[in-house]
């Protein structure tokens, strides 16, 4: 344990900083100001990586909120089972983003107005840095809105170090997209782009894209399929496959959606009347256990339009049309968090990422 020799006043700093480590981000910023000791112990690394790990167990939604008839700024709205819902802006990038991926507090955004520039930010501290170009033309063709398809960031909270990667298909100018899969991987240390080609034949709708989840250094995706999960491997550049749990079934009424659980991957079926979580337990096995079943009859008239955002063994985010819901897992309670009341904007579901309030450094 480290010691602050008492900087902080009246209580022991390890007291101190178990208080200050549960304040929201903006209230600990406010605190800097009390004193040069609190200052002191709010920089210092130990502080933050107290901080950061209260901080990642308790995901929230990040819900990017866009009318597709005017050319302001998205706003976004974050949803805290805890502390309810705030809003935010990204103005400080100084350019209109759209969230692209979220990972451990940090937000990779895609500039809306020049196509192929890329952002990493936390929205909490209001730092930015934007993303060398990849140099590689074949990118800007890779989907139809000038984007890579699969746009992924990986976040080491403890060393923050983090990874962004842009992959899709190559398709020449003219033709249908071949089966050339290519990869770019930006490092946080080098400051560079690696890139690296494979084959692969798997595609991915709208909501698969988003719930990209990163655990176990991998990168993960549910294919449009549902037969399987795209992995990339971060330290060896390589893609893989798993297999999902053998109950789950996708079609005839069933969807299924991919989210992390407290560090590990997790997959949510829902059906009709229910929805079924699986997490993997044993990672190098593969193996999966069912660890809730869920009864959706408190939501029936929902159903058809509720996807599932984030969750930790306490709670699910789900987002529907204009709702941000939560389910209490232990009370088994229903809430809805946000209320949407604009009625020209995109679905909440179509723009809502899992987020975590750390102080990661971009």
């Amino acid at each position: 344990m480290n010691s602050f020799n008492s900087k902080s006043g009246f209580f022991p700093d390890e007291v101190v900083i178990q208080i200050l480590a549960r304040l929201p981000i903006k209230s600990l910023i406010r605190t800097k100001c009390v004193s040069k000791a609190w200052r002191s112990l709010i920089s210092d690394k130990y502080f933050t990586k107290i901080y950061n790990e209260n901080s990642i167990r308790n995901p929230n939604v990040l819900v990017e909120i866009t009318d597709p008839t005017s050319e302001s700024r998205p706003s976004l709205i974050l949803v805290d089972n805890l502390r309810g819902v705030s809003e935010f802006s990204l103005d400080f990038i100084k350019d209109r983003v759209r969230v692209k991926a979220s990972c451990n507090g940090l937000l990779c955004c895609s500039s809306i107005r020049d196509k192929g520039v890329y952002y990493v930010c936390n929205p909490m501290t209001r730092e930015f840095r934007q993303l060398p170009r990849t140099q590689e033309r074949p990118l800007t063709r890779f989907y139809p809105d000038g984007e890579a398809m699969l746009v992924g960031l990986a976040c080491d909270v403890v060393t923050g170090r983090y990874n962004v990667v842009l992959a899709g298909y190559h398709r020449s100018f003219g033709h249908r997209a071949e089966r050339t899969f290519k990869c770019m991987v930006f490092d946080s240390e080098t400051g560079n782009w690696r890139k690296f080609v494979s084959l692969q034949d798997d595609h991915f709708t709208h909501m698969n894209r988003n719930q990209v989840v990163f655990a176990n250094g991998a990168l993960h995706w549910l294919t449009a399929s549902c037969s399987c999960l795209l992995v990339l491997d971060l330290d060896c550049e390589s893609w893989r496959k798993i297999s999902l749990p053998g109950q789950v079934v996708c079609g005839s009424g069933n969807r299924v959606y991919l989210l992390e659980s407290d560090g590990r991957v997790s997959v949510v079926q829902i059906s009709d009347v229910w929805m079924s979580i699986w997490v993997m337990e044993e990672y190098g096995r593969e193996e999966w256990s069912l660890v809730d079943k869920v009864s959706l009859r408190c939501i029936r008239g929902m159903v058809p339009g509720v996807f599932p955002i984030s969750q930790t063994e306490q709670c699910v985010f789900l987002a529907t049309h204009k709702q941000v819901l939560v389910y209490q897992r232990r009370t088994r309670v229903w809430m809805e968090m946000y209320a949407l009341k604009n009625a020209a904007t995109l679905p909440l579901w179509f723009s809502a990422h899992a987020f975590k309030s750390t102080i990661v450094s971009c």
